[in-house]
């Protein structure tokens, strides 16, 4: 198995597309997850000169058995640099230690604080809690 890091230097991988990527991530997020064209927009966001943001993913025999989207936020210092909009397992995958290898890249990957969104009853907030992650704040929306 291997990691592949890409970001706007890189381009998008022509084997493993942005759609390819959003299929994955739209089928394995269960019920966490997204529309695949939110999906897409994320990626887009990461791929762009402008803006900014990286995908790792965790490949083998040319599959994709886990992915992580992180998204530049811009801000510095009173909102973390990285926010983790994305992060899924091939669900026959789970248990082998993909999550915390794909997070283990990710955090070396990203410049500055991270911060992500997860569900109280997801399991992978045991994860992100063992990495360090904390909770500063309850997140609340205005939804339009």
């Amino acid at each position: 198995m291997e990691y592949l890091v890409l970001d706007p230097a890189t381009g998008p991988n022509a084997t493993h597309t942005n759609d390819h990527i959003a299929r994955f991530l739209e089928d394995h997020l269960d019920q966490f997850g997204d529309k695949k064209e939110d999906i897409l927009k994320c990626l887009a966001y990461a791929f762009d000169q402008r803006r900014g943001g990286f995908v790792v993913l965790a490949v083998e025999d040319g599959a994709i058995l886990g992915a992580v989207v992180v998204n530049l936020t811009g801000m510095d210092g009173y909102i973390p640099e990285n926010i983790l909009v994305y992060i899924a397992v091939d669900r026959n995958q789970r248990g082998r230690g993909l999550g915390k290898g794909l997070m283990g890249k990710a955090i070396e990957k990203a410049k500055g604080s991270i911060a992500l969104h997860v569900e109280p009853d997801n399991p992978a907030k045991k994860l992100y809690e063992a990495l360090g992650f904390t909770n500063k704040y309850l997140e609340m929306r205005l939804l339009r």
